[in-house]
């Protein structure tokens, strides 16, 4: 299967954005580790903007820089991905249900907990009505992800938003699932050739492990830390702009055999 690549953010440890974390991306600059702070989604109206929690915000900021200058928004058929979606929500409510002075549980909370509120707060600021998947992978959520947003655009012909994104746990629940610094990415999918694209992007599913590939620098060992991270492969040669073939694994017995052929 194979599409282009007409839109790329990032939002992540010391990669504030496409733009400004480019050049560490294709080793050109340095990349030092820094703070992630999701921005608040200025597409949303006031009100659902202030409902919005850090994880929703991290989605909205790579999906509306990925489509910044882009028409057709609402026409895009999106894809979001998350291995531990809305965490820090979860968290909440868990805590509120074993509270002994019973706590009563957010109204606004409970709708930010379903796995596809990031997905729905994007569609309804961009006022969207295209057909739209929420998944999770656990470590493969990325090459999931990748995986349902390119099958819709080698099959039906579409035009794909895939983002995807995820943040640490709170405590107790940090403990049995680890997760590394916050990080997001998205990427604007066409089945054609556009004016501005940046690559094509071929891709496989193979039936076996991954090859082994050890970390070789700190942005490596942040691609091991953070599902969404898994990405980074992928995005630091886009932004070298060099030919790439890249195993990414999808589960422990199968992966992804991707070509990046840049335009």
């Amino acid at each position: 299967m194979k599409c282009w690549i007409a839109g790329v953010a990032v939002l992540g440890a010391g990669l504030p954005g496409w733009t400004a974390g480019e050049a560490a991306l294709a080793g050109t600059a340095p990349w030092c580790m820094g703070d992630v702070v999701p921005p608040p989604p200025a597409l949303l109206p006031p009100t659902e903007r202030r409902r919005t929690s850090p994880a929703v915000r991290l989605a909205l900021a790579v999906a509306a820089e990925a489509t910044a200058g882009i028409e057709d928004r609402a026409a895009l058929e999106t894809v979001f991905a998350s291995s531990n979606g809305d965490g820090a929500v979860v968290g909440g409510i868990l805590e509120a249900l074993h509270d002994p002075a019973g706590i009563a549980l957010s109204p606004t909370q409970f709708h930010n907990s379903v796995h596809n509120s990031a997905a729905g707060y994007w569609h309804i600021a961009v006022g969207s009505t295209a057909p739209s998947i929420s998944l999770g992978g656990h470590d493969g959520s990325f090459a999931t992800g990748l995986l349902a947003a390119v099958m819709a655009v080698a099959t039906r012909g579409t035009s794909v938003l895939l983002c995807a994104y995820d943040l640490p746990l709170p405590v107790p629940l940090a403990a049995v699932r680890p997760t590394g610094p916050g990080f997001a990415t998205a990427l604007v999918l066409r089945p054609e050739p556009v004016a501005g694209a940046m690559a094509r992007l071929s891709l496989r599913h193979v039936a076996e492990p991954a090859p082994a590939a050890p970390p070789s620098d700190a942005l490596d060992a942040l691609a091991e830390g953070n599902p969404a991270a898994r990405a980074l492969p992928l995005l630091r040669a886009l932004a070298a702009r060099r030919l790439a073939r890249i195993g990414l694994p999808l589960t422990a017995d199968t992966h992804l055999a991707l070509e990046l052929d840049p335009c």
